[in-house]
């Protein structure tokens, strides 16, 4: 199989920019079943990515439906090394106006009925990751560089609380998160970061801000036409940010600072791994056979 180092998940929209050429499909099937579906591989000013549609074309699955483990493993298996998240998210804070961009450097579960998709280890075999910086600052750095170039506002830092859904937060849930001290809200990056820790691959998202959650005063006078506004405003912002923030983790210097992240995280000794078990996580643990 060929490999790809840059890795993008994200909406239908942003493999659609014009400036991606040499498109072509490519199916991954993995251990853990099929990627929420095809990868979109193609070239941004000569460097091949790889394009994963977070929701499947369409938007057909819901957040508790994603393949997590499988849209991750199938990175791997493309020899992904950097994976950039686009996400869209509700503000929690107000300083985080709609068509802002948030680099979050940490998260907070609220999810319920995800514990099989948040994680790859189990079965025979036991691992507890270090996940207390969740997010790779070289491709933060990258990321706001990029916001900068191409001229959109963009906040550092703060944290993403991923909830559930598909239902949005109650009024009192949001006001909550408010007082936890929570930047903005989606309902699918901790698995994705979880799982690309697992792998040994440096993961960031790009926050993409389309509305203010429903804590917020004039939130009941937002219509749906003016969320997609933003939304389709954000997506080809995200478009050029991203076509830069290629070039920058292409041309970048040294390696992968997770690529051994692992190393130190398996608890079961190789000669007790289950055979079975073991093929299903070659592609992970392979080398720590």
């Amino acid at each position: 199989m060929e490999k790809i180092s840059i890795g993008i998940i994200g909406g239908s929209g942003l493999y659609q920019m014009p400036e991606l050429v040499n498109v072509r499909e490519v199916l991954v099937d993995t251990p853990f079943g099929s990627p929420s579906d095809a990868f979109i591989i193609g070239e941004l000013d000569g460097v091949e990515v790889a394009f994963l549609p977070r929701h499947g074309r369409g938007h057909k699955l819901l957040p508790t439906e994603l393949p997590f483990r499988a849209n991750i493993y199938a990175m791997k298996l493309l020899g992904i090394e950097y994976i950039l998240s686009v996400s869209a998210v509700g503000s929690l804070q107000e300083k985080y106006a709609p068509t802002d961009m948030l680099i979050p450097d940490q998260f907070f579960d609220r999810t319920r009925a995800r514990a099989k998709e948040s994680t790859f280890f189990g079965e025979g075999i036991v691992g507890h990751v270090t996940f207390a910086h969740p997010v790779c600052d070289e491709l933060g750095d990258i990321l706001e560089a990029s916001c900068d170039e191409v001229g959109v506002t963009v906040h550092r830092g703060g944290t993403y609380i991923c909830m559930e859904g598909p239902a949005f937060s109650t009024k009192a849930e949001s006001n909550v998160y408010r007082q936890w001290g929570m930047d903005v809200i989606g309902m699918t990056n901790l698995q994705e970061a979880k799982l690309a820790r697992e792998a040994e691959i440096a993961y960031a998202t790009l926050a993409l801000v389309t509305d203010y959650d429903c804590w917020y005063e004039g939130h009941d006078s937002v219509t749906v036409e003016m969320v997609i506004e933003y939304l389709n405003k954000n997506v080809r912002n995200a478009q050029l940010i991203l076509k830069d923030a290629v070039r920058r983790v292409a041309s970048k210097e040294g390696p992968n600072q997770y690529r051994d992240a692992i190393k130190n995280a398996i608890f079961t000794a190789p000669n007790l791994w289950p055979e079975e078990t073991f093929k299903k996580l070659e592609a992970i643990i392979g080398k720590y056979r």
